[in-house]
C-alpha cells in the first residue's frame, strides 16, 4: 500500500475512533520513530500518549468554563511571603484535594482583598485538573437562584443539582443582608452537602460577626455548625493585594 493511502487510512480510521490527535501528529511520530529505532510498542504508546493529553486537555478547559470561576489563578501564583497569616504548607498540602475525597470544607475569613478569592479559584482549578465536578458562586448570586427554584417549583432539582458537586465554591459570604427566607434557602444546600460533599466558603467576616447580615441567628448558627465541623479554617489578617498592586502602579 502507497504512503497516501495509509495517510487516507489512518485518517477515516482516527476520525470513526474520534481521535483528533492522532492525525495530527502520528506523521512526525513515525519520522521520529524511524530515526530512533523505536518499537512498534514506543511509537504506539508515544502516539496514543499524545490523544490522552490533548483529550484531558479539553475536558479540563471544559471543566473550568462550566465551574464558572470570574477569573483564573492557581496555587503557585499566590504570594504567600505577602500573607505571612496563612500557614504555606498546610494550604498548599491542600492542592492535593484530600479534603474533597474525606468531605472536608475550607473556611477563608478575612478582610477584602487578602487573596481568599484567589485561593478558592486556585483550588478549584486543581479540582477542575483532576476532572472533578466543581461549581463556583457568590453567596448572593446563589441565594437568588435558589429563590428562582422555589417560586417557579425546581428546588429539589437545584438541590440535587448542588449535592452531586464533588466541590461547592460560595464566594463573598455576608456582601449583603440575608433575609430569613434566603437563610433557609442557604442552610438547605449547607445541610444537604453536609458530610457529603466538600465547600469552599469565603466571607469578609468573622463568625462572631455574622448577625451582622443574617436576620435569623438561629439559622445562621445551625450552617456556621455545619460548615465548621470537619473545617479547613484560615484567618486571613494580610495587607490587600489590591491596594499592594495599586502602590506599586503609583510609584
Amino acid at each position: 500500500m502507497s504512503a497516501n493511502l495509509w495517510k487516507t487510512q489512518i485518517q477515516k480510521h482516527a476520525k470513526f475512533l474520534h481521535l483528533t490527535t492522532v492525525p495530527l501528529v502520528y506523521a512526525d511520530l513515525s519520522e521520529k520513530a524511524a530515526k530512533t529505532a523505536l518499537s512498534y510498542e514506543e511509537f504506539l504508546a508515544l502516539l496514543l500518549d499524545q490523544e490522552v493529553a490533548k483529550k484531558t486537555d479539553v475536558s479540563v478547559q471544559r471543566r473550568i468554563s462550566v465551574a464558572k470561576f470570574p477569573f483564573l489563578k492557581t496555587l503557585e501564583e499566590f504570594d504567600f511571603s505577602f500573607q505571612p497569616s496563612l500557614p504555606e504548607k498546610e494550604v498548599l498540602r491542600l492542592g492535593t484535594l484530600d479534603f474533597i475525597d474525606k468531605k472536608e470544607n475550607i473556611l477563608l475569613l478575612g478582610p477584602p482583598g487578602v487573596g481568599k478569592s484567589h485561593l478558592a479559584v486556585a483550588l478549584g482549578i486543581k479540582a477542575c485538573s483532576a476532572r472533578l465536578r466543581i461549581h463556583f458562586t457568590t453567596a448572593q448570586a446563589l441565594i437568588k437562584q435558589l429563590t428562582i427554584a422555589e417560586k417557579d417549583g425546581s428546588l429539589v432539582d437545584s438541590l440535587a443539582y448542588f449535592s452531586r458537586l464533588h466541590l461547592l465554591i460560595i464566594d463573598e459570604m455576608g456582601y449583603m443582608p440575608i433575609s430569613n427566607s434566603e437563610a433557609n434557602l442557604l442552610f438547605q444546600i449547607i445541610s444537604t452537602r453536609y458530610e457529603k460533599g466538600a465547600i469552599i466558603l469565603t466571607s469578609n467576616f468573622n463568625f462572631d460577626e455574622w448577625g451582622r447580615f443574617f436576620s435569623d441567628s438561629v439559622v445562621a448558627s445551625a450552617i456556621i455548625d455545619r460548615l465548621v465541623h470537619h473545617a479547613h479554617l484560615f484567618f486571613v489578617n494580610g495587607a490587600s493585594y489590591r491596594l499592594k498592586n495599586k502602590l506599586k502602579k503609583t510609584l
